[in-house]
C-alpha cells in the first residue's frame, strides 16, 4: 500500500452564475456564514469540516455550470504531489501555481472522466 497522496478533501469549489442568488442561498437560506471573500467572484462558505467556494469563474470555464465543480485536496507539498501525478500520467488542467495571497500554491488535474481534482497547500520542493 502506499501513502496517501492527500490529507484530505479541504473544500469544493462550485460554478456559479450568479454570485448574489448563489450567496443569498448559501447564506439565507441555508445558513452558512461566509468564512472570506477573495473578490466579487470568488466567495468562501463555512461548509463545516469542508469548506465551499462559489467561483463566478469556474462557471464560466465549464458548462454546463451545474457540472462545474472540483474537488480540492489538502496537501502537504503541491509542487511534489503535482510532479507524482504527472508521473502517474495524469492530465494536467492547471499547472502548479500560487493561488492565493498568503502563497498557498494549487494545481488542477483530471480525474478519469473529466471531473476536476484540484491540489492545494504550500508549495512544496520541486
Amino acid at each position: 500500500m502506499t501513502t496517501p497522496l492527500a490529507s484530505g478533501v479541504s473544500h469544493i469549489m462550485l460554478g456559479v452564475t450568479d454570485m448574489k442568488r448563489s450567496l443569498a442561498f448559501y447564506e439565507e437560506t441555508l445558513g452558512r456564514p461566509v468564512r472570506f471573500r477573495v473578490d466579487d467572484s470568488l466567495v468562501f462558505i463555512d461548509g463545516g469540516p469542508v469548506m465551499i467556494g462559489l467561483s463566478t469563474g469556474l462557471a464560466k470555464v465549464r458548462q454546463p455550470a451545474a457540472g462545474a465543480m472540483e474537488v480540492v485536496f489538502s496537501v502537504g507539498g503541491v509542487k511534489p504531489a503535482s510532479q507524482r501525478l504527472r508521473d502517474q500520467g495524469v492530465e494536467v488542467v492547471r499547472e502548479p501555481r500560487v493561488a492565493t495571497p498568503n502563497g498557498e500554491w494549487t494545481a488542477t488535474f483530471a480525474d478519469p472522466d473529466g471531473h476536476y481534482v484540484t491540489l492545494f497547500g504550500p508549495a512544496g520542493e520541486s
